[in-house]
């Protein structure tokens, strides 16, 4: 398993740097040092959401919610901030908020019986909803410098904060899920939730608390878009799911559960930047991004469904050559 997870890291480390070179070779500019801060400070919003909703692709499950609940901390932490609340408890604030967001995503899920696609559909229009109405409709403008510098500044030229909280969270989801029992039951949930069922693990628990990071994660984007742009938008983050789910597929997650990896899902999200930005340069209609990550998505789930069938006809090989010799 650690064999495959190297090779998978190492082929989209590969194909990032295949990419950049096809694009340097179109247009030089794309490898100047500005161009590749631009691919590295886009990864850090898709990387946080792909990282979060990763947890929830490991159990078997999606959240199409991860957009709206994206919207909902701007514009309450934005407006906590505009009130004068130190920046600090705000952000302690929306990080509460998206794990409760989460929280009742992994109610309704577990305890109401219900398809993940289902229930996040739901929630993913009456989060939406709750932002809107909270704001009017209109965005939440002047939030304090002392905020946008706690998330958006930069440690050295160029390197901006954010770029750590994207790093941070990546090793705390590297740790949870490859060294903890949390971990250990979100994968085997996500390759047998009834057998899992049957060994004595709480299997709600531990679904609740996967959707609930899963919501932590798009907090974390949203304060950092909140940082960086000084207002927030109660339409912020549409679509955004849409990124996160095709940068976690990139990276090796599993839509049918018990699959994923932190490290390369990070990977993934990057690769996703390293794309998107290498179109914009190259002079390529945004509109044309929409179709390669829709494209990605397929591809990448198509490319596992092979590698599962090679895998079970190896197996199955390998019993036949062990029935043969004895």
């Amino acid at each position: 398993m650690r064999a495959k997870l190297a090779s998978r890291e190492l082929y989209l480390i590969i194909a990032i740097l295949l990419m950049v070179v096809v694009f340097s070779i179109i247009e030089p500019i794309y490898l100047s040092s500005g161009n590749l801060l631009d691919v590295v400070d886009q990864t850090v919003i898709n990387g946080l959401l792909a990282l979060g909703i990763t947890y929830a692709i490991v159990t078997g499950g999606i959240d199409l919610s991860v957009g709206s609940t994206f919207a909902i901390v701007i514009v309450i932490v934005g407006d906590l901030l505009v009130r004068g609340v130190h920046p600090v408890i705000a952000l302690i604030v929306g990080i509460g908020l998206g794990l409760i967001l989460g929280i009742v995503n992994g109610i309704l899920i577990t305890k109401l019986n219900l398809q993940p696609f289902i229930v996040t559909l739901g929630t993913m229009s009456a989060y939406r909803g709750i932002a809107y109405v909270y704001t009017g409709g209109w965005p939440v403008l002047d939030i304090p410098d002392s905020f946008r510098s706690m998330l958006s500044g930069d440690i050295v030229s160029g390197v901006s904060i954010s770029i750590v909280v994207l790093l941070a969270f990546t090793v705390f989801g590297h740790i949870v899920l490859k060294y903890t029992k949390f971990g250990t039951y979100i994968y085997s949930i996500g390759g047998n939730e009834e057998a899992t069922k049957l060994s004595g693990v709480n299997v709600d628990k531990t679904k609740i608390w996967a959707y609930a990071l899963c919501g932590v994660g798009a907090a974390l984007a949203g304060m950092v878009l909140l940082a960086r742009l000084g207002s927030g938008e109660p339409a912020a983050g549409q679509t955004y799911e849409l990124n996160a789910i095709a940068a976690a597929a990139i990276g090796g997650a599993s839509l049918a559960g018990g699959k994923g990896n932190m490290i390369s899902t990070l990977l993934g999200a990057l690769l996703l930047s390293t794309l998107k930005v290498g179109l914009v340069v190259v002079g390529v209609d945004t509109f044309w991004q929409y179709i390669a990550t829709g494209a990605i998505i397929v591809i990448a789930a198509y490319f596992e469904n092979i590698q599962d069938k090679l895998k079970k006809v190896k197996i199955t090989k390998n019993n036949n050559n062990a029935k043969v010799a004895s």
